[in-house]
């Protein structure tokens, strides 16, 4: 079975989220969960199996440019993760679909989401689920904590 969270599922999800993102708190995810279940930009949906939480799915409504896509909302797979005993099962397959038919009610004509480059396991899962390569970037950061302080109040002559 596949539904959308209530308010009282925060935990629920937050506890399938911690092991999709281990680098965060049980309850910084449960605040997240939280907020993203009573958000009308959101949806957070559970897979049941013998009325055990066993796989949840993040969709989110993305209004900047999302990498390959031509519209604005865009439906986004924030994140999926079904537990290993439960996988290749089709669960995770139903909760895509959920998050693409939530996402078409939302007025999207598109669905994207992505994967670290490195998640071979993930991208497999993507392109078997139907979504199609939209192109690779390489991300890059640069600390400002120590950094030349310049002069720009003059302006140029």
């Amino acid at each position: 079975m596949i539904r959308a969270a209530v308010p009282a599922d925060a935990a629920l999800a937050a506890g399938l989220a911690l092991r999709l993102w281990p680098g965060h708190t049980e309850e910084e995810l449960t605040a997240e969960m939280a907020e993203l279940i009573s958000s009308s930009e959101a949806v957070i949906f559970l897979a049941f199996k013998e009325c055990r939480a066993v796989g949840f799915a993040q969709v989110q409504l993305r209004r900047d440019y999302v990498e390959g896509t031509t519209s604005s909302p865009v439906g986004y797979l924030e994140g999926i993760y079904v537990e290993e005993t439960y996988r290749r099962r089709g669960i995770a397959s139903r909760l895509t679909a959920a998050g693409e038919q939530w996402s078409a009610e939302q007025g999207c004509r598109e669905f994207a989401s992505s994967c670290e480059a490195d998640n071979l396991l993930s991208a497999r899962f993507h392109r078997g689920a139907g979504f199609q390569d939209a192109g690779c970037i390489q991300c890059f950061v640069k600390s400002l904590n120590s950094f030349i302080r310049l002069d720009i109040s003059a302006s140029p002559r």
